[in-house]
Parts: structure tokens; sequence; C-alpha cells
């Protein structure tokens, strides 16, 4: 459960990274360290920076640098991978056109999922059924992002196998019939800069993207160095900011993390508020479940807390569709 934390811890994984399939994982010193600052970051704040991941921050730079290049066109070329419901909801919004709780986001984006073949998961993945459409200028955005969301996907799995030996269970806890063909999103996000309108200050007025929590299990966040804008609310309701630390990523967990855990470890809302003159982007990997993955709390975390489940079971895959079909501007 989130506690009225104060700021987001940073931990350094090297160690984990450099064990994570060692078969005696659990023993190491090194590692349980690192596991042992997961498991507080997890229970007080379900955030934190990572640093040591192995990422180079020249690609992270890249990645920033060239979807700005893209986001600076004009609307007419950004519209040519509009999203839409039968593009299996991948390609770009405009702004205002994704929607939180009711409410428009002052943000433009490129959403991005892991392709679903005809009747991959029967009936189930009919609604996110297809491939990623990528712009094609700049000429190596596709080539980048896939190199990208490869290094994040690694990165996550090792991250989760720490995450595991915190709950208390094997190294591997997560992978199999949970996580062990993990789905993903993959968001690139540009909050225009704040400006003074009609006597107004917009940086008030307009939310970048409103308070929400993450659908999966773990978030990799990757924001413009120079702009504090990412906010987390601890629990006395406090909104917190994650300012920046270049070459880390916030990392956080999401709601089907906080149902495996039977709410050990918490799903935190947060939100963006760009009050900055810069244009800010922002790129934010989901490390997800299997998308047909029945999650529900294990059985060591049950144990921890009584013995009774404290959430109904989920299909992330149904939870995914849910979210996204109401998160749209039709």
């Amino acid at each position: 459960m989130a506690t009225d934390f104060k700021f987001i811890p940073l931990i350094d994984v090297s160690p984990l990274l450099e064990k994570w399939d060692h078969p005696n994982i659990a023993q190491d010193e090194g590692v349980a360290q690192v596991v042992k600052q997961l498991d507080q970051a997890c229970r007080d704040a379900g955030f934190f920076y990572v640093k040591g991941h192995g990422i180079p921050v020249s690609l992270m730079k890249d990645i920033k640098n060239i979807a700005r290049e893209y986001f600076h066109q004009p609307y007419e070329e950004k519209i040519e991978i509009k999203l839409s419901a039968e593009t299996g909801y991948r390609g770009y919004q405009r702004i205002g056109e994704n929607i939180t709780k009711g409410k428009p986001d002052i943000h433009e984006a490129i959403d991005c999922y892991r392709e679903v073949k005809r009747g991959m998961y029967g009936g189930l993945g009919d609604v996110m059924q297809g491939s990623n459409i990528w712009p094609s200028n700049p000429p190596n955005f596709k080539q980048l992002m896939e190199e990208y969301i490869d290094r994040c996907t690694d990165l996550s799995r090792k991250i989760m196998r720490g995450i595991a030996l915190a709950l208390g269970g094997s190294a591997d806890e997560m992978e199999g019939e949970i996580g062990g063909d993990p789905f993903w999103v993959f968001r690139i996000i540009g909050y225009p800069a704040a400006s003074i309108s009609n006597g107004h200050d917009k940086a008030h007025d307009d939310v970048g993207c409103g308070a929400h929590t993450d659908y999966g299990l773990l978030t990799l966040v990757n924001q413009d160095d120079d702009i504090v804008a990412l906010q987390v609310r601890n629990k006395t309701g406090e909104w917190i900011s994650a300012p920046p630390i270049p070459g880390t990523f916030v990392c956080n967990i999401g709601d089907m993390l906080k149902i495996l855990s039977n709410g050990i470890y918490e799903s935190t809302l947060h939100r963006v508020i760009n009050n900055s003159p810069k244009y800010r982007v922002c790129v934010a990997y989901f490390y997800e479940p299997n998308f047909d993955a029945a999650v529900k709390p294990l059985d060591v975390c049950l144990q921890k807390t009584g013995g009774t489940r404290n959430f109904e079971g989920a299909v992330y895959g149904k939870h995914l569709v849910g979210k996204v079909t109401t998160n749209f501007i039709k």
C-alpha cells in the first residue's frame, strides 16, 4: 500500500541484470540488495527510478529526438498513420483525442502494441488485431523504435524477476502462464508547451494526461531531461514530482501486479502537467502479462496477506480491451 512518500527512490539494478538467469540468483548478495530496494519502493510508492539498466543513454536520447522530429511535422503528415478501430487502435492521435476519465488529455501520441494476428487469442484478440503502423518520415523511425522495444522488453523481464523475488517467490514466479509470452504496449507522447492566452494561464487548465494507474505489470518511462511534468500521488493525496534524472528510467507498477501481489504492492495514481514553455516528449513502454493470462493473486502473496483474496481475478487482454476502447474519442 502506498505511503505518504515525499520522493521517488533511485535503484541501481546492474547487480540484478548481471545475475538475472543464475541458478542461485536468490543467494547473491548484490541481487539481494536490489531485491530489498525494489520491495521497499513497490510497497512505499509503486514508483522508482532505475540506473545501471544497460540500455545506452545515446539510444534513449535518439528515441526522444526522432519522436520530437515526427511531432514537429505538419498535421497532414502525422495523420497519415491515424489511429482508429480499424487499425487495432494503433497509430497517431491528435491533441485531445485521448481521454482519461472522460476528460480530453492535452497530448498527441503514437500508440503501438505487440502484433496480434487473426485468431491468435480467439475472440479475445479481435479488437487488438493488427500490426503497428509507422511513419515513413523520419525514415529510420520504425527500425529505431523496434530495437528500443526489444531492449525494453528484455530489461523489464529482468526487473520483474527481481520483483518476483521481492514478493517471496522464485525468480520465474511471474513467467510461464502469467508472463512467459508477455504482451507489450508502447506510447510515444508529445505534450505541448504551456502558453498564456486570453488572460488565462493554460498550464493551470490543461492536464497533459489525467490521473490514472497503468494496466499491466511494469512501466518504463523515458522522459525529457529538462522538464518536470510527471506527478505521483501519495497516500495523503499530495502530488509528488518525478523530476528527470538523466540516463534513468522512471518505473512504476500496474494493475496486474497489484492483483498478483494481493495488494502488497499498489499501482499508484499519476498524472502529467507540462507547465514548461517547452514542448515535452515522453516515451513509455508497458510490460504486460501474456495477453490471455488469467491473473489472480499468487499463492505466496495469499500466504503473506492472511489467505483471503483481496481482488477478483482478471483476464489481462479483456482488461486491456476495456481500457483501450473507452480511452479514445471515436
